[in-house]
């Protein structure tokens, strides 16, 4: 059988054969909402750090206890890097959507946002816990797992509601999850006995699922969020390097933390309460 070449045939006859597109015009005819924005790379870094926060907490505190080889000062620092590469997946989060609506955003920004976050603020903390329920001497690792999940599965939930409950502008339902994971490692990071600390962290996870309000880090608040993060990671260097009164500094800094995390909920449920209450006085008010 003859194969026929229908390029010098079509040349022969003088016939129009279209020309293939080079490959860089591919990339000009690529839409927009596949293409990452500045606020997406930003987004990308945030679901890296929270990554390499479940592999320092593997490599310099889980494997060293199951070899054998454990070395406080390691271990020490592992964590305390880990944590940090939570704070800044935080740092990553805050200004993501600040970057998005001084600039643009792609259309995949929601989703690249809400995935990031699962990693560093579902996964990392979770894995943090589990792992402290096999390390700690006084932990039941069983329990500790299902601990865990709980974080997990609260962290699942709550991003979820986030994509598809619309509220009013200026808050969260439910607590944010870069500060409801901060919260569950500060309380890891107390070494409270083992029944105290397994309640705080349910406690830390049922909030994430509530529907107390919290406002958003916006103007002051955002500049206040982002000083507290640099304070707690010179908090957790104080304590990886052994500086002295790095101990209580960092146990100051976790209470801080869990004491923040009781006290928004009571402020937002006293301001609820409040504001039915002038809506009722208006109500009876406005009756004949």
């Amino acid at each position: 059988m003859t194969v026929i070449d229908p390029e010098p045939q079509a040349q022969a006859t003088g016939a129009w054969v279209p020309e293939v597109e080079a490959d860089s015009d591919e990339m000009d005819d690529m839409p927009l909402s596949t293409r990452l924005s500045i606020a997406d790379t930003l987004t990308l870094g945030n679901a890296t750090c929270g990554f390499m926060a479940v592999y320092f907490t593997t490599t310099g505190v889980l494997i060293p206890h199951l070899t054998g080889s454990e070395d406080g000062g390691m271990a020490r620092h592992s964590a305390a890097t880990a944590v940090m590469l939570m704070l800044l997946a935080s740092v990553f989060d805050l200004f993501d959507g600040l970057v998005a609506r001084k600039l643009r955003s792609s259309a995949m920004g929601a989703e690249l946002d809400n995935l990031s976050d699962l990693i560093s603020f579902g996964l990392a903390p979770a894995y943090f816990v589990l792992v402290w329920g096999m390390v700690a001497d006084d932990a039941h690792q069983r329990v500790s797992a299902l601990a865990a999940i709980v974080v997990l599965l609260a962290v699942v939930l709550r991003l979820a509601r986030f994509s598809c409950v619309t509220l009013r502008d200026g808050i969260f339902q439910g607590m944010p999850s870069p500060f409801g994971a901060l919260t569950v490692v500060s309380i890891v990071l107390l070494e409270l006995p083992f029944v105290p600390t397994l309640l705080a962290i349910v406690g830390v996870a049922w909030l994430m699922v509530s529907r107390v309000e919290y406002p958003k880090p916006r103007g002051r608040l955002a500049v206040a969020m982002l000083g507290w993060i640099v304070l707690s990671m010179g908090l957790l260097a104080a304590w990886a390097f052994d500086a002295p009164g790095g101990q209580l500094l960092l146990q100051t800094g976790c209470a801080l933390q869990l004491v923040l995390g009781a006290v928004i909920p009571l402020f937002a449920t006293a301001r609820r309460v409040n504001a039915f209450r002038d809506n009722r006085r208006e109500a009876r008010a406005a009756q004949p």
